[in-house]
């Protein structure tokens, strides 16, 4: 009995160790999270929100969803939008404790597991974007596969089913997970439970969670994946995809998920979750195959965390009885958590001023957190040099999601008509009835413009208060009328993807 009473005193201090850490990345969020502006990314989403839907041309519904909870509980407040996307990271902080749990480990190990994803939770959680939500569904999905591997109780099947679900409503990327549980089962002694009648439930609630998703791809004849072969094929060509294996690295705890495959595939002790390195070794294989960008593997390494702590606390006990090393061995984990938990606040979080040391580590994304105000204020200024009455039907049309996303969130201040573009579920809302007389038009090649409309001249330059130029700020505005060959034959001309 003590010793029951034990263990259950080890996973309380455990759990709310785990929570602390998550709590503490939620607090960091709360006071950055208002530091500049809506990522670019988000204005889309925040688009999207407005005009819920099954399914949408960039993506599936969980993170609008989301993003339309926040924009009804809180505003258009920073911090209040990015509340979920940070609560899911917090949570994938647990799990990823109790991963560690899960194989054996105890609180020190569920604590070290925890803190190894606190960086990655710093970073994905300070924006409204899908990676979060994806992220804490494949984490789930991971759980469940060590609690059947544990447990030896088929029925998780189900769990993991509705994790895979729920992911398939955040991002696709999880069909290469879910391809890699059952490739990893079948290489393993766990291929047995492949055999199990509970895999098939399992695969039916997947399918039973994904199928309005899936109903509303089949009406729009997958668009989704026209988009996403369209998209792939640029990151090819710009070679966003050669950094893939350094990004393994540079971009996690690299030791640890490290020893972690190694204890899955190789140690004694963690002969019973050899499914779950094998898991990671095939999804690792795929995605570089396929030419997935770097940050595709991220949510893979969680699991692999757990066991690398596992590992670590295993070697540690192993030094007894000379307490004095194994004090120095877990001041060297905790020292290498906290020097990684800083990086990652310095890296993930939107800290300092623009142009400020601090800004110069990340201005690469921070950039489009800013001035989108100032870009909306710039097309009122245009729309106010046209006479009164060339400004009956009158449209703001754009080339790309942010600049659109950002129209829609201050127009109302400015007076301005709601944005129409091409682009992605823009495209799906159409150019309006009757169509636009006269276009304000915002990154779309001045030859285009200039060979469709009768009058095209160029009214302003995009600029902001703090001088941060990004892609959507090397952008002229122009004014343009008496569009040549009609509507539908230009609408199909102009780009559909980004």
């Amino acid at each position: 009995m003590p010793l029951v009473q034990e263990s259950s005193q080890s996973s309380r201090t455990a759990t709310l160790a785990l929570l602390s850490l998550g709590a503490a990345t939620m607090v960091a969020h709360v006071f950055t999270g208002s530091g500049f502006g809506f990522h670019g990314d988000e204005l889309q989403f925040m688009d999207d929100a407005r005009h819920l839907a099954w399914g949408y041309v960039a993506y599936p519904p969980m993170t609008p969803f989301f993003a339309r909870l926040s924009l009804d509980l809180f505003g258009t407040s920073l911090a209040g939008f990015r509340f979920f996307a940070s609560l899911a990271q917090a949570l994938a902080i647990l799990l990823t404790g109790l991963m560690a749990r899960e194989m054996g480990g105890g609180v020190r190990a569920q604590i070290l597991a925890g803190a190894a994803h606190v960086p990655y939770a710093l970073g994905t959680g300070a924006l409204m974007i899908y990676n979060s939500f994806d992220n804490i569904c494949w984490i789930l999905a991971a759980w469940f596969v060590m609690k059947l591997l544990r447990s030896e109780d088929a029925r998780w099947w189900v769990a993991i089913g509705a994790a895979v679900g729920c992911g398939m409503m955040a991002k696709y990327a999880i069909v290469f997970f879910a391809a890699g549980i059952v490739a990893g089962f079948l290489v393993t002694d766990a291929r047995r439970y492949l055999a199990s009648r509970w895999l098939w439930a399992g695969c039916a609630v997947a399918l039973l969670i994904w199928a309005p998703n899936l109903v509303w791809e089949a009406r729009h004849h997958f668009v989704t994946f026209d988009f996403l072969r369209s998209i792939h094929a640029r990151d090819v060509s710009q070679g966003r995809a050669r950094s893939f294996l350094p990004d393994q690295f540079d971009q996690t705890v690299a030791v640890l998920w490290i020893a972690g495959l190694v204890f899955c595939l190789k140690a004694d002790a963690g002969k019973r979750f050899r499914a779950v390195g094998w898991i990671y070794v095939f999804v690792f294989a795929a995605f570089l195959i396929a030419r997935g960008l770097g940050y595709y593997l991220a949510a893979a390494y969680p699991m692999l965390y757990a066991a690398g702590s596992v590992w670590w606390e295993q070697r540690v006990a192993a030094l007894a009885p000379n307490q004095r090393r194994q004090r120095r061995s877990w001041r060297i984990a905790w020292a290498a958590a906290v020097a990684a938990a800083a990086i990652g606040a310095l890296m993930g979080l939107p800290l300092g001023s623009p142009r400020s040391s601090m800004w110069n580590v990340r201005e690469p994304e921070l950039r489009n957190e800013v001035g989108w105000e100032d870009l909306v204020a710039t097309v009122a200024n245009v729309r106010d040099s046209i006479p009164p009455e060339g400004r009956r039907g009158l449209a703001v049309l754009t080339g790309n999601y942010p600049v659109a996303g950002a129209v829609d969130l201050y127009r109302d201040r400015y007076g301005l008509p709601a944005a129409i573009s091409r682009i992605n579920s823009y495209g799906e809302r159409g150019y309006g009835d009757p169509p636009p007389e006269t276009v304000i038009a915002i990154g779309i090649s001045r030859e285009l413009l200039e060979s469709r409309f009768g009058s095209c001249r160029l009214a302003a330059q995009i600029r902001n208060r703090y001088g941060v130029v990004n892609r959507n700020y090397l952008q002229d505005v122009f004014v343009c009328r008496g569009l040549n060959e009609g509507w539908p034959k230009f609408w199909d001309q102009l780009p559909r993807f980004g």
